[in-house]
């Protein structure tokens, strides 16, 4: 920035009606320099001055970004993980299922949820942040005609992907898995379809997992 500063020189001219005109009076040297010095101290001053408020400014922002980058890595790291695993039973053994209509699975038996996106409560899992996952589940039972080990794969109430089996006799298994783009609070869960059913006990035999991918 630029201070100009503009000295006007004032220049006295005196007249009388029964003199010729007068020598001008030059100005006083003194004055002037007198003059110079004042502007000159003023006008280091202001520098100073500009130059204090620039170094504050500089202190002000580095501190801010030293602050605030440590709070955005620690958001990020946090979100990015993602990850959850569960067995059908958290005790004993047993079917569950038939049932006459589609019922949510509500996998209890809970080994892994960092960021509790996965709820144990209702078997919902809910994407913390946009992104890439992957869901698998593996299940079986005994060996039925009647009844199928069949389960379904739900996205906010749109069906994905199924694993199905049945035999007569003997254990049966199926799995299945998919990879999905999700939105913050997207909901992903198991049905256990209508007439079928699913065996777990103490080993944990049916187990629903899914995990964070990558962001997007």
């Amino acid at each position: 920035m630029k201070i100009v500063f503009f000295l006007p020189l004032l220049l006295v001219c005196s007249f009388s009606a029964d003199q010729t005109e007068t020598p001008l009076q030059p100005p006083c040297p003194q004055d002037i320099h007198a003059v110079l010095r004042e502007m000159t101290a003023s006008l280091a001053e202001h520098k100073v001055e500009i130059r204090t408020l620039k170094e504050h400014n500089k202190g002000k922002v580095l501190s801010q970004v030293l602050t605030e980058v440590p709070l955005v890595n620690i958001t990020q790291i946090s979100i990015k993980q993602v990850a959850f695993s569960a067995s059908l039973l958290d005790q004993g053994d047993g079917n569950t299922g038939p049932f006459n209509t589609e019922t949510t699975l509500i996998f209890k038996h809970v080994v892994t949820n960092i960021g509790n996106a996965y709820n144990i409560n209702t078997g919902i899992f809910t994407a913390p942040v946009r992104g890439v996952y992957h869901f698998e589940w593996h299940i079986g039972a005994n060996g039925d005609a009647s009844h199928a080990v069949y389960a379904l794969l739900f996205k906010n109430g749109e069906r994905i992907f199924t694993a199905y089996e049945v035999q007569p006799s003997h254990y049966v298994t199926t799995s299945n898995g998919a990879s999905l783009l999700l939105e913050v609070g997207d909901q992903v869960l198991l049905h256990l379809a209508t007439n079928s059913k699913i065996y777990d006990n103490q080993n944990h035999l049916s187990t629903f997992s899914g995990h964070l991918i990558f962001t997007m």
